[in-house]
């Protein structure tokens, strides 16, 4: 099981403490640092100092670090045009040596949209078909030869489909609890399905149909990674675990529930649990971004324990 670390800077984070937080994940021996790709606080915070751009944000991280893999989970589809994205994920692969990984979601949250005068299109899941044909459409292209697209919402014509990646291929992300639609696109474009925030009933579902829909495209069902995504809030001790959840405004109970919450052995036979019904790897929504003692801790006592 490979543990990766989540973030989410618009409830509240400068490029400095990512820096941090990043700089941690790979002494630490975390495989990648990922984070979210929104404009606008959620919940009971104030947000401060506030959002960073995703894609600004790991071009500075692809030349901080060495090692640890860099993405997103999930890019907005509605932040940005697909040829567009395209040039902006190859270019940070090569500023990383290849360690880059794209994580494409459709956008849902109209308010960030509104805030920052973003367009908010009603159709926007078979906006993201489009783009995610563009974007590995383009990588794809052989370099010397053109690229172009004839769809209902982008058109791209005689594109020369540069830059390219630093990698062979960059590996796409698709996630998501849509049963028919959603496992449709991680079957065609994805490399590894990721369910956010789901119990174990839930995603061995979802994975099932993912499988499913991976066979009936003519590719192997393990041919996918399956991962899942879900917060952390480990202490050595009840106390521990109480202040933790605290700061985040969270229950422990709640926390236990339907997230990795408790000791390190309990979360470390949660994600067992995890790992018997197909899931290689867990990102851990790390959301108090100054506790560094608390990285340390999952990585001493919880991944240590892993393999």
């Amino acid at each position: 099981m490979e543990l990766r670390i989540f973030t989410e800077p618009q409830q509240g984070a400068s490029y400095d403490t990512l820096l941090k937080v990043a700089k941690a994940t790979e002494d630490l021996g975390f495989n990648a640092f990922f984070r979210s790709d929104h404009y606008l606080r959620m919940g009971n915070v104030d947000g401060l100092p506030g959002p960073t751009d995703a894609w600004i944000t790991l071009a500075g991280l692809a030349r901080e670090t060495k090692r640890i893999r860099l993405g997103t989970l999930m890019t907005a589809g509605t932040f940005r045009l697909p040829g567009v994205l395209a040039i902006q994920v190859a270019q940070v692969d090569q500023m990383s040596g290849g360690r880059v990984e794209l994580g494409l979601g459709a956008g849902w949250f109209e308010e960030e949209h509104k805030a920052y005068g973003i367009p908010f299109p009603k159709e926007k899941f078979a906006r993201l078909e489009e783009q995610l044909a563009i974007v590995t459409g383009l990588w794809a292209t052989e370099a010397g030869k053109e690229f172009s697209y004839d769809g209902t919402y982008y058109q791209l014509e005689r594109s020369p489909a540069l830059p390219k990646p630093a990698q062979g291929k960059v590996p796409v992300l698709i996630g998501g609890h849509g049963a028919t639609r959603t496992p449709r696109l991680a079957a065609q474009y994805a490399d590894e399905f990721n369910i956010p925030f789901a119990s174990l009933e839930d995603s061995e579902r979802q994975f099932g149909r993912v499988r499913a829909a991976a066979e009936a495209a003519g590719r192997k069902g393990d041919a996918l990674v399956y991962s899942n995504a879900l917060v952390a809030c480990v202490g050595r001790n009840d106390a521990e675990v109480a202040r933790r959840a605290a700061a985040i405004g969270r229950n422990v109970d709640e926390l236990k529930a339907n997230g990795l919450a408790g000791s390190p052995a309990e979360v470390v036979d949660k994600i067992g649990r995890y790992a018997a019904i197909g899931a290689s790897r867990v990102y851990l929504q790390m959301l108090d971004l100054d506790d560094l003692d608390h990285l340390e801790l999952i990585s001493a006592q919880v991944q240590s324990q892993l393999g």
